[in-house]
């Protein structure tokens, strides 16, 4: 059983935070709920500095600004894995984000320990040490929580501490620590941006298929849906899904009749939205109409570009031991094609940045893209 420490008061977590600023290395973790809502429900956070195990209880704490104040402390090393959704949670709730961070995840993959590595994988491969995964599904919104889960929770911290100087000498042997921190500041980049209502139908599935005047009825749909979404702290899909609002771009129904007579929409999607929908496909601004979504995926040589990009990073994959879905995912040779379709009038791609960039060279220089 490990020792920890239960923070449920605003002056337990001033002492707490008082004793973290002295550390260099601190470890974070969070517990959350996200099922129907927009934002995630924060449950628990956990922090570990070698020291002391703290499981920080957000319900019951009232003021957590000399938390969120303690990530931004640039002295303190934040030691997190696989930190995405926790990044969220500290944008929403904290308007912040950790810096430095050293993600162990992403660590493990650049010291050739295993890409993608789950955090109990890499527990039993540095620690030999097999966790308990029987409240990875629990829910961290009731009170009080049992110790089955609170030992969950601490072990998320106090493994990751231990397993830290293994992966950092790895690290430092390959001469890549500083590629760790190179992600983790493109993890946190923009994260602190508000969501982006005009943009949202971009986003929307399919929305490709549109003709301009179309997308102008998608795009004040999209910015209403969001905005619900918001408001109401719903998931996007609660609100009302992408092939409906599709449908209604398409369709263009003129009144409740004519809505009510789409398929593609639910009973209670009518019920509810049906006269805010019509209202709001009114303000469409079919004057200024957006431009088409250009899928360049559908072009004639898509394809064979994307399959000469991906022999090449295969290629030096092979040659530094580093996970060809690392340096260069779908989603990132999808970016250089369109940096290159574009002229290269866009911003430069994440391949052909940092160590990305160092590692690949001018290797990329005679492919070409323009459809």
């Amino acid at each position: 059983m490990l020792a920890f420490e239960y923070i449920s008061d605003d002056a337990s977590l001033l002492s707490l935070v008082e004793q973290y600023q002295q550390t260099s290395l601190l470890v974070l973790d969070t517990e959350f709920v996200r099922t129907r809502t927009y934002y995630a429900n924060l449950g628990l956070i956990q922090a570990y500095d070698g020291k002391t195990l703290a499981l920080i209880d957000p319900i019951a704490i009232k003021d957590l600004a000399p938390f969120w104040a303690l990530l931004t402390n640039e002295n303190i090393i934040k030691l997190v894995h696989s930190c995405s959704e926790d990044l969220e949670v500290f944008a929403h709730y904290g308007k912040c984000q950790p810096k430095p961070l050293f993600d162990s995840q992403i660590a493990a993959s650049l010291a050739q320990m295993g890409h993608g590595l789950g955090y109990a994988k890499l527990v039993e491969q540095c620690l030999s040490v097999e966790l308990d995964k029987g409240e990875s599904r629990t829910d961290w919104m009731k009170r009080p929580l049992s110790d089955a889960q609170l030992q969950y929770a601490a072990n998320d911290v106090y493994y990751l501490y231990k397993l830290y100087p293994q992966v950092l000498a790895k690290l430092n042997e390959l001469n890549r620590l500083d590629w760790l921190y190179e992600e983790g500041e493109r993890l946190t980049e923009g994260r602190l941006e508000g969501v982006e209502p005009e943009t949202a139908y971009i986003k929307v599935k399919n929305a490709f298929q549109l003709t301009r005047e179309q997308l102008a009825y998608l795009k004040v749909l999209a910015r209403w849906r969001l905005e619900k979404a918001v408001l109401r702290n719903l998931a996007l899909g609660f609100v009302i899904k992408d092939h409906a609002l599709i449908a209604l771009a398409k369709k263009q129904p003129q009144n409740l009749a004519d809505l009510n007579r789409m398929s593609e929409l639910t009973e209670h999607e009518k019920r509810f939205h049906g006269k805010d929908l019509l209202k709001v496909m009114a303000t469409a601004d079919l004057k200024q109409l957006p431009e088409e979504l250009d899928v360049i995926a559908l072009k004639p040589t898509y394809k064979a570009t994307f399959k000469a990009i991906k022999n090449i990073i295969t290629e030096v994959s092979e040659q530094q031991n580093v996970a060809m879905e690392f340096i260069g995912s779908k989603r990132l040779i999808h970016q250089l094609m369109l940096w290159l379709y574009f002229d290269k009038q866009t911003e430069t791609p994440l391949i052909l940045s940092g160590w990305r960039g160092v590692l690949i060279g001018n290797r990329l220089d005679s492919i070409s893209f323009d459809g």
